[in-house]
C-alpha cells in the first residue's frame, strides 16, 4: 500500500485548492490579474515595515502603489496574488517572505468590501475543506463589526479616535482588544483614528476617524481594507510625516514614491484591501504556524 500522505502534503494540497477557489472567485466577478514589479526604488512608507534590500532597490512590502497607478490607467477591477517581503519578521505568525492577496475596485467603498471578502473566505473554506466550519469558528455565520472606538472602551478602557496616543493603541491593541474579539465568528474592526489611516481616506463625516477596517478570524488577523486616498497633497505629507518619524526612530527612509503621487489625482474614488494568503491558508488547515503551510521556510 502507498504510504499516506505527510501532513506538509497535505496542507501543501490545500494550499493548491485554495489559491484556484481565489482566482476563479475574482475572475467569475470580472477582476482582471495583473502582476507588478517585485523590486523597487521606492517601497511605501510605513513607520514599522522595514523593506529587505535588494542591490540599490528594494522587495516590496506591497503592491499597493504600483495597483493603483493600473487604477489611474482606466483598469476597474484588479487582484494580484504573489510574494511580498518584510524585513525581520519571523514568528508563527510572520515570515519574511510571504504570499499577498490585494485587490482594488473602483467605484467601491471600504464597505462594499466587506461582503465581497466574506464570500471569498466561504469559497475558500468550502474548496479547502468542503464546508464553512473551522473547528469552533463558522465562517458562514454573520460577521461581528465593532468599531475601533468601542471595541477599546470595552476592552481598553479607553477611545483613540477621541484622544490618539500611538504607542498605547499599539500596545493595547494586541495585548488587550485582540484577545477579546470573538472567535467563533469573522469580526470587522473598522473605523480607525485618523492617525492611523496610512494610505487610507478620512471618513466626510468624521475627520477623526479613517475608512480603514481590519479582518479578525479565529483570533489571526487576515486582511487589511481601505477607502483608498486620492488626494496627492495629502498623501505626500503622510509620506514626509512618516519619513521624518522613521529617521527620529533610526530606521531606514525611502524615496517617495513620485510616480505613484504623479497618478494619484487619476485615481478613481475606490476600495482596497491585502489579505495574507499564508495565514488564511494556515486558518482552513487548522495549523499552528506559517511553516506548516509553506513549501519551504528559508
Amino acid at each position: 500500500m502507498p504510504d499516506a500522505p505527510s501532513p506538509r502534503s497535505r496542507n501543501l494540497a490545500l494550499r493548491s485548492r485554495v489559491l484556484h477557489a481565489i482566482r476563479c472567485f475574482f475572475h467569475e466577478r470580472g477582476y482582471l490579474e495583473v502582476e507588478t514589479p517585485v523590486r523597487l526604488r521606492a517601497p511605501a512608507l510605513e513607520l514599522h515595515i522595514d523593506a529587505e534590500p535588494s542591490g540599490d532597490c528594494w522587495l516590496r512590502t506591497s503592491p499597493e502603489l504600483h495597483m493603483k497607478r493600473l487604477l489611474a490607467e482606466g483598469l476597474e477591477r484588479i487582484f494580484q496574488l504573489g510574494p511580498c517581503f518584510r524585513r525581520g519578521e519571523q514568528g508563527p505568525l510572520h515570515h519574511p517572505e510571504y504570499t499577498m492577496l490585494e485587490w482594488y475596485r473602483a467605484g467601491a467603498s471600504y464597505r462594499d468590501l466587506i461582503p465581497e471578502t466574506a464570500a471569498l473566505l466561504t469559497r475558500a473554506a468550502q474548496a479547502a475543506n468542503g464546508g464553512t466550519q473551522v473547528g469552533a469558528l463558522d465562517l458562514a455565520e454573520p460577521w461581528h463589526e465593532i468599531a475601533v472606538s468601542e471595541a477599546f472602551l470595552q476592552h481598553a478602557g479607553w477611545d483613540p479616535c477621541a484622544a490618539y496616543d500611538a504607542d498605547r493603541f499599539d500596545l493595547d491593541l494586541v495585548d488587550k482588544v485582540e484577545p477579546g474579539l470573538p472567535r467563533n465568528r469573522p469580526v470587522v474592526l473598522i473605523d480607525y483614528p485618523a492617525e492611523a489611516a496610512a494610505l487610507a481616506r478620512l471618513s466626510p463625516s468624521n475627520p477623526h476617524v479613517a475608512e480603514r477596517w481590519e479582518l479578525y478570524a479565529g483570533g489571526v488577523e487576515l486582511a487589511n481594507a481601505y477607502g483608498e486616498l486620492t488626494q496627492p497633497e495629502e498623501q505626500r505629507a503622510r509620506f514626509e510625516r512618516c519619513a521624518a518619524e522613521r529617521a527620529a526612530l533610526g530606521r531606514e527612509v525611502y524615496p517617495l514614491d513620485e510616480a505613484f503621487l504623479d497618478a494619484l489625482p487619476r485615481v478613481p474614488p475606490c476600495a482596497g484591501i491585502a489579505l495574507g494568503v499564508d495565514r488564511l491558508v494556515m486558518l482552513l488547515a487548522c495549523a499552528a504556524s506559517l511553516d506548516d503551510v509553506m513549501a519551504f521556510r528559508e
